[in-house]
């Protein structure tokens, strides 16, 4: 596949834009002033233990306390082949981009859980931690709004080929590598590489990795854990331990693949950093990472904000003619998917099944620019034909097989729902890079211009004493000005006669649509 990474650098912020076949598929941003903390360790200090949620409350010196699961803290009763292993951090989600954990399991541990006889109780949250109790923590999850930071005690630490587990005596593959000879080669390597006491995982970055590589990579992991062990035994908490690679390193570090066919580097400070990191981790694509050096802004010239504003929007086109409409909600994400203009060319069950198909991919394009989580149900054209039905289906699991974010496609349904649950920790695109309306508050709504403008009447009917005959000036927005004078005359007219004067209409741009000024002239 032939992809491009564009890193563009300014003084408040750095934004990576990811593009599949010169359309955006990703998009990774972070301001200065606004740094993400998934990745960071702390030392922690318990404030709150509360086994009504088997959860605790743990200072890291953050505005809110970070919320720690009993999942997540590591047992030391138990043997270090039950620990949950992060199959996000050995690559389907990378640690500091998308960790996603929440006690996923990669193949191997599933397998082994399968086959304990005994299942082993886990113990509860006050049996581990205690209020006071000092203790390191990496975090998961960014805080949200009025929530904070996820964290675990089960640090991961991401290099390039390998993840190394200091706390878990496991041994991983990723799970996207699925060649069975060549998955059976790595894990023999991992064998002999296996520190005490510790895991390691492979990532994807890591298939095809000799051994030499591998050692190279953990020797660089070991090192960082020394130092961290280290620095956790010389502070006290609430303290920053270990803080991860920048946005730019790490997309490259978790990212960069022969696919890549230019790494463009708007910037040369930044450019310069990642010169010496690419020569460290991928010395072979060191001449794939240019200096962009054009006038014009690098985005500007692949028109990345172009996409980018159109990913903002509810409603998204297709090729053909037809749209999907993207619809966030609490609970789910809703997309619906419409031919619109597209007629088809022969009846209506191909005109269905081209939309469908070409519709899934913009779906799944969407979903990974707009960073969409939790739960995604998508209302497919019903498609009478089985036949097309799994045509689609098929579509819809090879362009999720590309998503590196944890998810489940279900079947469609006999209505053409389809439903899909996806992991996210980063917040999407919209609440990245908007804030709730101050009008409608999240809505997305307001009222009518009819309701307004029977509202009016109802205010006007109330005061109608204290007007005497006098000329009535309403200040409107222009909308409801003209609405009022066209499709809504009668309540003016009706207006006049109850009040027996004359009303007169003032437009004012600056005024809400919803808002209005009733005066006496």
């Amino acid at each position: 596949m032939n992809k491009k990474m564009l890193i563009e650098c300014d003084p408040h912020q750095i934004r990576i834009a990811i593009l599949e076949q010169d359309r955006l598929a990703e998009l990774f941003i972070e301001r200065h002033h606004q740094l993400g903390v998934v990745g960071n360790i702390y030392q922690g200090r318990v404030n709150r233990v509360l086994p009504g949620m088997q959860a605790a409350f743990v200072d890291i010196g953050l505005d809110r306390d970070a919320f720690l699961y009993v999942s997540e803290v590591s047992d030391p009763l138990a043997t270090f082949d039950q620990v949950e292993a992060r199959e996000a951090s050995s690559d389907e989600q990378p640690a500091p981009i998308e960790p996603d954990l929440d006690g996923e399991r990669d193949d191997e541990q599933e397998e082994q859980e399968e086959q304990d006889d005994e299942p082993r109780e886990r113990p509860s949250i006050d049996q581990l931690l205690k209020p006071g109790q000092e203790l390191m923590v990496q975090v998961l999850k960014d805080a949200l709004p009025n929530k904070g930071a996820r964290v675990t005690t089960q640090i991961t630490l991401p290099g390039r080929s390998l993840v190394l587990l200091p706390s878990v005596s496991h041994l991983g593959v990723s799970r996207r590598i699925e060649d069975e000879e060549e998955r059976l080669r790595l894990r023999t390597m991992l064998e002999g590489l296996q520190p005490p006491g510790s895991g390691l995982i492979v990532r994807t970055a890591g298939e095809g990795s000799d051994r030499e590589e591998l050692e190279s990579d953990l020797a660089y992991l070991q090192k960082l854990w020394q130092r961290i062990r280290r620095r956790s035994e010389s502070v006290r908490a609430p303290t920053l331990i270990h803080r991860d690679l920048d946005v730019a390193l790490r997309v490259v570090r978790d990212y960069l693949t022969i696919d890549y066919s230019v790494i463009w580097v708007d910037g040369e400070e930044t450019y310069e950093r990642l010169v010496d990191f690419v020569d460290q981790i991928k010395p072979s694509m060191l001449g794939r990472v240019k200096l962009f050096e054009q006038d014009s802004g690098l985005f500007e010239r692949f028109a990345i904000d172009d996409e980018i504003e159109a990913a903002l929007k509810t409603k998204a086109w297709l090729k053909s003619g037809g749209h999907i409409v993207i619809h966030p909600t609490e609970a789910l994400i809703a997309i619906d998917v419409n031919t619109g203009r597209y007629v088809g060319r022969h009846n209506l069950e191909d005109t269905v099944l081209t939309t469908n198909l070409e519709a899934v991919q913009e779906i799944v394009r969407q979903i990974r620019l707009r960073n969409l989580g939790g739960i995604i149900v998508i209302d497919l054209i019903d498609m009478e034909e089985p036949e097309h039905r799994e045509r689609v289906s098929q579509a819809l699991a090879d362009e999720m097989a590309k998503d590196r974010a944890r998810n489940k496609v279900l079947s469609i349904s006999e209505f053409g729902l389809v439903e899909i649950t996806r992991k996210r920790s980063r917040p999407s695109l919209e609440r990245l890079l908007t804030q709730p309306c101050p009008y409608c508050r999240g809505t997305g709504r307001i009222k009518s211009l009819a309701t307004i403008s029977l509202e009016l009447r109802r205010q006007i009917l109330r005061q109608r004493s204290r007007f005497q005959e006098r000329e009535v000036l309403l200040r409107v927005h222009p909308d409801v000005a003209r609405a009022l004078q066209q499709e809504n005359l009668p309540v003016l007219r009706e207006l006049e006669q109850e009040l027996n004067t004359d009303i007169l209409l003032q437009s004012d741009p600056g005024l809400h649509h919803e808002r209005f000024d009733i005066l006496e002239v």
